[in-house]
């Protein structure tokens, strides 16, 4: 929620939002983990270099695809194919096959990705306000939006087998990795310094708020920046421990079902424009992640007791 209000008023400030939580990270990872620098790390260094490369170019490239003409709502969906990207680089890489009901599964999900993205590109060609020549300028841009999201999709898949693969090699290691991948990257931040500068005067002009307990005033948009840092450290602190208890896949998996909560909270809390064909493309997509899941197996023998109960009462 408070990612959606910054980014609704400031559509380019991913750039800062993303820095403060790496910085925060990274900072608690320094005392807390790596006691301030007196820890040795248990995967040695360059593997956490290789894995930061992409670390950080999926997180730019995913924020700057906002700047291309893609609503969040269609960023939220898109990223959510992360499940295949994720099963097609594992069968390619690890080797890995599936049984036929994963593939139809995932034959939903790319059903529904395609979906909503299509009904997308047609709001985005049939906009009125724009004349014809400028419309061909807009849909361009918001095809190299596409092709930014798609390229940081298969990253992001590569990441999570590369991860799975290290700690198979050299054990689990959920803060470290955690601490390294926020830590590595604060570097680069320096080339997107006068951006996160921008943002970080127009955030410091917004109007001020109180925040309620402690009675502390401060511009809401700081505010709003400090409750998504918070949130999301909560959030990728539990990723990180599930890289190291489960396979790429799965860990995929619970990361795109965590995003369908937070897209359909975003339309109901923001009551974005969202057609029938877009839930139909939500729903082949829920669907296929259910049916990946085999969550009809576990419900099976479950039902089949609730009926013998009720027979017997």
């Amino acid at each position: 929620v408070f990612l959606l209000h910054a980014c609704r008023q400031f559509p380019g400030c991913g750039n800062i939002v993303t820095f403060s939580q790496f910085l925060f990270i990274a900072v608690e990872g320094f005392i807390f983990e790596a006691n301030f620098g007196r820890k040795r790390p248990a995967i040695p260094m360059r593997y956490y270099f290789i894995m930061v490369a992409m670390f950080f170019t999926v997180s730019v490239v995913n924020n700057y695809a906002l700047n291309l003409n893609i609503a969040m709502p269609l960023h939220m969906i898109f990223r959510s194919g992360s499940l295949i990207a994720s099963m097609a680089l594992g069968i390619v890489i690890l080797k890995k096959r599936y049984s036929v009901s994963k593939y139809t599964s995932i034959a939903l999900v790319s059903l529904g990705i395609f979906t909503c993205t299509f009904m997308s590109a047609k709001q985005v060609a049939s906009d009125s306000s724009i004349n014809e020549e400028d419309g061909l300028q807009v849909f361009l841009w918001w095809l190299l939006g596409i092709a930014a999201l798609t390229f940081a999709l298969l990253m992001s898949a590569r990441m999570g087998i590369f991860q799975e693969m290290l700690y198979k090699e050299f054990g689990k290691h959920s803060k470290e990795a955690l601490f390294y991948n926020h830590a590595l990257p604060l570097p680069g931040f320096l080339l997107l310094a006068p951006n996160i500068y921008q943002h970080a005067v127009l955030f410091s002009q917004s109007e001020p708020f109180q925040v309620p307990v402690i009675g502390l005033t401060l511009p809401i948009m700081w505010f709003y920046l400090l409750m998504n840092v918070i949130t999301q450290y909560v959030c990728i602190r539990g990723v990180f421990i599930l890289t190291t208890e489960c396979t790429s896949l799965t860990v995929t998996l619970v990361v795109t079902l965590r995003k369908f909560v937070s897209l359909i909270f975003s339309i109901l809390y923001f009551r974005n424009p969202f057609t029938a064909w877009h839930w139909l493309g939500t729903a082949f997509v829920f669907v296929g992640t259910l049916m990946y899941t085999e969550v009809w197996n576990s419900l099976g023998p479950f039902l089949a007791r609730w009926r013998k109960r009720a027979k017997e009462e």
